[in-house]
């Protein structure tokens, strides 16, 4: 009875201490591929697109410093851009689903807001792909455990 507590604990442990490595891959990831998207397919971001990037680039380099320092306030230093990001995402999915009406869009000039330009398996767009991003990175900060040394 004791050894499957024990086993049990350090699965959990396992979980805990890998997930700041699965939020760095995440905004890592997110970030890799908004620089694809952009750079090499040539689609243009919106404005709520860049005020997204505003908010994942820094991730990379917070939570990759907070990893190697072993720094137990990562995430109150993480956590607001995860929060902002998201919640620009969310609004962002809203505007692109039609929740919410195009008048209410801040993309006046440029690239619309609404504009569809990657749509696999009918609903994995650009901004679902962001808040799924803000999402993975910020249960992994919030869940953030510092290693014991």
């Amino acid at each position: 009875m004791e050894n499957s507590s024990k086993l049990k604990d350090r699965k959990e442990n396992v979980l805990l201490n890998n997930l700041p490595y699965l939020g760095w891959i995440t905004a890592l990831l997110a970030m890799v591929g908004s620089l694809f998207f952009s750079e090499v397919m040539q689609i243009p971001a919106c404005s709520l697109c860049w005020y997204q990037r505003i908010a994942m680039y820094p991730l990379v380099l917070i939570i990759g410093v907070g990893i190697i320092l072993n720094d137990k306030n990562m995430k109150y230093y993480a956590l607001p851009l995860c929060l902002c990001g998201l919640a620009i995402a969310f609004y962002h999915n809203l505007l692109y689903y039609g929740v919410i009406p195009e008048s209410l869009t801040p993309c006046s000039e440029g690239v619309s807001c609404k504009s569809q330009q990657i749509e696999w398996l009918g609903f994995i767009t650009i901004p679902f792909l962001s808040m799924l991003s803000f999402i993975v990175t910020g249960i992994s900060v919030i869940f953030f455990k510092p290693r014991e040394v």
